[in-house]
């Protein structure tokens, strides 16, 4: 059986993160004091024996986070199949959120600011977040697309086979952190020259007519395309939850989004699950 500690910034999404698991099948219990881990572990994984997965959730108001390391030995010693998941956020994006939903943050007081009790609860989770398996950063991205993640990067799918994630993404805004592969398709003939195709993207009709005529694009899908489906069966092979593919172009508008499509197309007809995310656009 699969354990899962969840843990993360306040408003990057940890409840989000355990509904997921919930919805996925898994054995859920939130903001459970992390000293009391070791002595009830076994406990619940006997009530949880039906469920694929227990998570746990933890934040910022459980006191004993110092503690972490040692209780983590102690599990370890129990020989339990453990994964920290954690998630985090731009302190600009967390303020956003905050300011948007006009919520407290847990921290907050007459004393502490909503600044300082950002800072503050980086600090205390410091200890959860250098040993954590699976970081998701969420400034970038929404809802739907983190439980895409959180599905993709817990292994907890509902097909046997592995889910392929593809996604578009522009290099003037950084390459994504978890990507399996990387590939530059800057060297393509670039819509963004064309002033009447300037303010379109790789998904508009016009952007894809220009683009499908371009021999060199067509030359590189079709090699891409085929890279990825004489490999892709060497990953499963090693048990691999999932395949990560990012697409990158300057801006991530007209180029990466095409290829994205273009290869999402082809792999829907052969595989189950074929996620496309297209970052600049979320």
């Amino acid at each position: 059986m699969k354990f899962i500690i969840v843990s993360g910034l306040s408003g990057a999404g940890k409840t989000i993160a355990l509904h997921s698991l919930e919805d996925l099948g898994a054995y859920c219990i939130d903001n459970l004091p992390v000293n009391v881990f070791p002595s009830i572990a076994t406990q619940i994984i006997e009530s949880a024996a039906n469920y694929p997965c227990i998570a746990i959730g933890v934040d910022a108001r459980n006191m004993a986070l110092q503690d972490i390391p040692l209780l983590l030995q102690n599990l370890k010693k129990q020989e339990l199949n453990f994964q920290i998941l954690f998630l985090e956020a731009s302190d600009e994006i967390l303020l956003k959120r905050f300011s948007e939903i006009r919520r407290r943050h847990p921290l907050t007081s007459q004393n502490m600011s909503l600044v300082e009790a950002l800072l503050r609860e980086r600090q205390l989770l410091t200890p959860l977040s250098d040993f954590a398996d699976i970081r998701i950063d969420t400034s970038n991205i929404n809802i739907y697309q983190l439980r895409d993640l959180i599905r993709l990067r817990t292994g907890l799918q509902l097909t046997q086979q592995m889910p392929l994630l593809l996604q578009s993404f522009g290099f003037k805004r950084g390459k994504p952190s978890e990507a399996d592969f990387v590939f530059d398709v800057r060297c393509l003939p670039n819509p963004y020259w064309e002033s009447h195709l300037r303010g379109l993207t790789g998904k508009d009709a016009p952007v894809m007519e220009f683009l499908a005529s371009q021999p060199q694009v067509i030359k590189l899908i079709e090699d891409l395309r085929d890279f990825l489906a004489t490999w892709m069966p060497a990953f499963e092979a090693e048990n691999r939850s999932y395949l990560s593919v990012a697409i990158g172009c300057t801006g991530g508008q007209h180029r990466s989004v095409y290829v994205v499509e273009r290869l999402a197309e082809y792999f829907r007809t052969r595989r189950d699950t074929v996620l496309v995310r297209h970052r600049e656009q979320a």
